[in-house]
């Protein structure tokens, strides 16, 4: 039987639906809400009584007989009215939502996708429609149209038609970036398709949260107009019977009791329901409850797989000692996934240790654990860890410390809203103890230790203001301005071009020799492993599959996966020398 590949977007839904049934309170409002809307479309069928129906013998009657709720000033059954006023209720919102969608949604789109003459008019229009008092035109429709319950609750969802269009536009300004749209611009499709298949696809998740959000807004305004007198007396509706019950309250209260419960009770259902949407839409991901952190500790702790790897020095010489580390995660339907199964590695002060291997080989999970920056849902046991020869329970104190880190993309790893001086000094102040001149003096010390000839404008900057290479050159200074034992550089040269690669290597050779830290330096790159590793440990789904001196590895690799990574590594790889003959050509002709 073949099977049937489900559309990716159905597998988001699906993923969404399952999130939120795992949300107690967003399951309560959910079911709350249904009953509502069960009620409304069998009324005819629920009520015991004609809504209209006068029987003068039951007017202000105490619940109790037929009358199960009692009846009101005019002698008509209040649960009756009650059912068929859920109708009226639901129907008055749905008219609401659907003029709101359909006016505000398209012209947030647009606006954001479009920009320029398009995104003023409706943001000017939008902004007329929110400083206009809405209540006194809908007084003002309600007698101009004979008091027309749809026109009038179209009229509402005008008003509320600018919610929408902010969400909407605030969205379709950050996906018409994206490079995809760019991709089906230069594809030849049209701005129309566009708008349909990509723009209001991306606004879908927030449409749907504005929905539950505006029909709680819709409920209360159409009963506050009703209470008001707005509508027809033969149509029940719960803002009717609130206006009769608030004439009658000093001496009935229960007449007001029954229709406030019902609109207390959805509107409260509605507005849970929106807000526990949007916790779920304004995540990727949740986070991991604490019994599934348990359960994936526990299955990781309880795996039988040998350990993976070797260690080459004794455990008090070592700058980095890890033993049996293993990475799992939880999935969907409760199963653990291994993505690091084992791994035993070290590493001595002055040495360099490359751990290299395929995209989805566990390397970069493999530091993550080291340096406990693992994403949401990742849990790491290890037999032991030990940094500078100690055993250590929480790495992240260690971090700016005993532990430097280097991480790959440079300028997406600093904020854009501080100075690099603010960004190199107040880790320094706040881990290091260090008075804002001293901190300040030994950041520029660094800045001109990684060969940034103008430290003091570098310090001033902004990272806008820099480029690719001196960012890179500013997260290494930060990395090493607390003189930490062990460096961990992850993919550090990604981002660079090549000749900008050499010097960021050798500048780390050159610090690591300098201070006497153990360098761990993570890349899919033999060449990289070639120009500056004393060892390297090569992973393969999640395990070591090779451990040994860089010259051995090349020259004698015992693993035939090995011998794969290195042919189709240097293939196109240049060496050393290569390397540093192009950044030799290309300072000559930035001086020319």
């Amino acid at each position: 039987m073949t099977a049937v590949p489900i559309p990716l977007a159905s597998v988001k839904r699906i993923s969404l639906w399952r999130r939120y049934l795992r949300r107690p309170l967003g399951v309560v409002a959910l079911a709350v809400f249904a009953v509502v809307v069960v009620v409304a479309v069998l009324a005819p069928w629920l009520a015991p009584f004609d809504p209209n129906l006068v029987d003068f013998r039951i007017t202000r009657a105490i619940p109790g007989g037929e009358h199960l709720l009692g009846g009101d000033s005019a002698g008509r059954d209040i649960l009756s009215r009650l059912l068929h006023g859920a109708r009226t209720t639901l129907y008055g919102a749905v008219i609401t939502c659907a003029a709101g969608l359909l006016l505000g949604v398209p012209a947030g789109v647009a606006a954001g996708y479009f920009g320029g003459v398009t995104d003023r008019v409706c943001s000017w229009i939008s902004d007329a429609l929110q400083s206009v008092p809405g209540m006194i035109v809908l007084l003002v429709v309600a007698a101009g149209t004979g008091q027309d319950f749809t026109v009038l609750m179209v009229a509402l969802g005008v008003f509320l038609a600018p919610g929408y269009y902010r969400i909407t536009r605030a969205r379709a300004l950050a996906v018409r970036r994206e490079p995809y749209i760019d991709a089906a611009r230069v594809a030849g499709v049209t701005n129309p398709r566009i708008l349909r298949t990509h723009m209001m696809r991306a606004v879908y998740a927030p449409i749907v949260v504005q929905t539950a959000l505006t029909a709680g807004i819709a409920v209360g305004m159409q009963a506050g107009l009703q209470f008001l007198g707005i509508g027809s007396a033969s149509t029940p509706s719960w803002g009717q019977m609130m206006n009769d019950g608030f004439q009658t309250m000093l001496t009935q209260p229960l007449i007001l009791l029954w229709p406030s419960i019902a609109l207390g009770v959805t509107i409260a259902a509605l507005a849970f329901i929106g807000s526990t949407l949007a916790d779920l839409v304004s995540v990727r991901s949740e986070q991991p409850s604490r019994r599934s952190r348990g359960v994936v500790r526990r299955e990781l702790s309880e795996a039988t797989e040998e350990p993976s790897g070797t260690h080459e020095h004794d455990a008090s010489a070592c700058a980095l000692r890890i033993e049996n580390l293993r990475v799992g995660y939880a999935t969907p339907s409760g199963a653990v996934k291994e993505v690091v199964r084992g791994v035993s590695l070290d590493a001595a002060p002055g040495e360099v240790l490359g751990i290299v291997g395929e995209s989805g080989s566990g390397k970069t999970q493999t530091v993550f654990a080291l340096l406990d920056l693992l994403p949401a849902g990742g849990t790491a046991v290890a037999d032991s860890i030990r940094v500078a020869g100690e055993e250590v329970s929480s790495r992240t104190a260690l971090l700016g410390r005993s532990i430097g880190y280097v991480p790959q993309e440079p300028m997406s790893n600093l904020d854009p809203c501080y100075t690099i001086e603010h960004q190199l000094v107040e880790p320094l102040r706040h881990v290091q103890g260090m008075s804002k001149a001293d901190a300040r003096a030994r950041a520029r010390e660094v800045l001109v230790r990684v060969g940034l000839t103008d430290p003091d404008r570098v310090l001033r900057s902004y990272p806008h203001q820099i480029s690719g290479g001196m960012a890179q050159r500013v997260l290494i200074a930060g990395a090493v301005a607390g003189r930490p034992a062990l460096l961990v550089a992850d993919e550090p040269t990604t981002a660079l071009d090549v000749t900008v690669q050499a010097e960021v290597l050798e500048l780390l050779r050159e610090l690591q020799q300098e201070y006497g830290m153990a360098l761990v330096i993570v890349t899919h790159n033999f060449g990289v492993v070639a120009d500056i590793c004393d060892r390297v440990v090569v992973m393969r789904d999640g395990r070591v599959v090779e451990t040994g001196a860089v010259e051995q590895i090349f020259q004698r690799p015992a693993d035939p996966y090995t011998a794969e990574l290195i042919s189709a590594s240097l293939d196109d790889t240049e060496g050393r020398h290569e390397l540093d003959e192009l950044a030799r050509v290309g300072g000559e002709d930035e001086t020319r």
